[in-house]
């Protein structure tokens, strides 16, 4: 900005000594033109020895030069004004630099030995050729001091202009120092462990849009909030890693438990134990162990983004198969089933993880709801989705469980009445209900109080291709 300042300055400096310069020159000319018009009009009405009249005006300024050729072009008087009028007559030398002057009226600057640099003109009209010269001493003089005014003037401005700019620049910079040192300040934070939040924000007031430093700031709390965002997430995510393996090791080493206990009581011999009662409880643990892994695995496959099955799903025979399957595993509740649709209905999905997410959710109602609960599925059609709807009149769920309920290994057992004898999953029914259907692009939705529980899956509808139009 200074070094721009700094050439603007000395460019308009130069362009104003070069304008006044060619001023003063055309001004010297101009003199220099009357002074020979003078000369030649003193020697046409001169009388007597005229040889230096044109020199003995009245008026003349001190330096006027002036000489007169005769005819083949030789200086035939040559002479210089001193001060107080009095002449000096020109030495052979200084005679000899008027040489080659053409009478033309065109001005040329000479250098006479002596004298220094003068401008001269030459008029040869009437037939009486003379020159006439001044010096450039004092155009050159004020060239000069207008330079050195120019350059005093350009320097103080420069300093002046310097100084504004330093304030302006210091006051500009400032929101970037603010910006600097809330940076300096979420550097300083470890972010490689533990919870992190409340990280500081560039205050408000330095975040106007309207400004390059604003844009900054603003750019620079953004990017804060992503970070804190994201470290927040994996935080959580950590946390339910540690949870899930937890949990999954429970559920594990209760089989696993069981199995070991039989196997030594077998081994043991124990008379008290009967051995087909005790491959029956393995088999029994066995098969627990083993539908929990495949769970686990269903579970990791849907994380990883494994691609489905892909095939048009009829949603009405989803549904009644669905419901056909729960009532023979749930006689004492009553079931129903409402086809709100007007004509078939299909989805694009893999129709066996889709069986799995209403068999869950059915089993979700069937399990955790007293005997004589009314379960009801209801299938209808929105402007993009399917929606097929579990709802049952049961307790509900807790309202402290209820944000978790889609997630690994969460049960409701306390408070959601379960009949003796029916057993209790692992807490991964609704978490696979709800990944599959992601993994089909929909989702799935609740709503709970007392006598009132809603599960919704929303699918997204198929599409007709309409017919292609042929042309004649």
């Amino acid at each position: 900005m200074s070094v721009l300042l700094a050439a603007v300055c000395a460019a308009m400096s130069f362009a104003t000594v070069l304008a006044q310069s060619d001023y003063l020159q055309e001004d010297l000319d101009k003199r220099v033109t009357e002074a020979a018009e003078r000369h030649q009009a003193a020697l046409r009405l001169g009388t007597g020895d005229s040889t230096y009249e044109f020199l003995r005006l009245r008026g003349q300024p001190t330096g006027t030069l002036g000489a007169r050729f005769d005819s083949a072009g030789r200086v035939v008087a040559a002479g210089v004004v001193n001060g107080d009028d009095r002449l000096r007559v020109l030495s052979a030398d200084q005679q000899d630099a008027l040489r080659g002057v053409t009478s033309d009226g065109s001005p040329l600057t000479r250098v006479i030995p002596g004298l220094g640099e003068y401008r001269l003109t030459a008029l040869d009209g009437d037939g009486i050729p003379v020159l006439a010269g001044l010096p450039m001493a004092d155009v050159q003089r004020l060239t000069d001091r207008l330079m050195v005014a120019e350059a005093v003037i350009a320097g103080a401005g420069l300093i002046a202009a310097g100084c504004v700019c330093a304030v302006i620049v210091r006051r500009q910079l400032r929101p970037l120092g603010r910006v600097a040192a809330t940076a300096a300040e979420v550097a300083r934070v470890p972010l490689d462990r533990g919870e992190v939040t409340g990280l500081s924000r560039v205050p408000a007031h330095t975040t106007d849009p309207g400004t390059e430093a604003g844009q900054v700031g603003a750019a620079l709390n953004r990017l804060i909030e992503h970070v804190e965002k994201s470290l927040t997430e994996r935080q959580r995510t950590e946390e339910r890693m540690r949870r899930f393996l937890a949990d999954a090791s429970h559920e594990l080493r209760t089989p696993l438990a069981s199995i070991a206990g039989y196997a030594q009581l077998m081994a043991g011999g124990t008379g008290e134990l009967d051995p087909e009662l005790a491959w029956r409880r393995v088999a029994a643990q066995s098969s627990r162990m083993t539908g929990l892994v495949e769970d686990l695995l269903l579970l990791a496959r849907l994380d990883e983004g494994r691609p489905l099955g892909r095939a048009e799903v009829n949603v009405a025979t989803l549904v009644a198969e669905a419901v056909w399957d729960a009532r023979a595993a749930g006689g004492d509740h009553r079931w129903q089933v409402n086809l709100r649709l007007d004509a078939p209905v299909s989805v694009i999905g893999d129709q066996a993880r889709l069986q799995q997410v209403l068999a869950n959710l059915l089993a979700n109602a069937r399990v955790h709801t007293p005997a004589g609960t009314s379960i009801t599925v209801t299938a209808e059609t929105t402007v993009d989705h399917c929606a097929v709807r579990v709802h049952d009149d049961g307790p509900g769920v807790p309202a402290a469980v209820l944000p978790s309920v889609f997630e690994r290994f969460t049960r409701a057992d306390v408070s959601r009445a379960r009949t003796a004898g029916r057993g209790g999953g692992a807490g991964l029914g609704l978490a696979i209900a709800a990944a599959i259907t992601r993994a089909h692009g929909g989702r799935i939705e609740v709503r709970s109080e007392p006598g009132d529980t809603e599960f919704t899956v929303l699918l997204p509808l198929l599409r007709p291709t309409p017919p292609e139009s042929h042309g004649r």
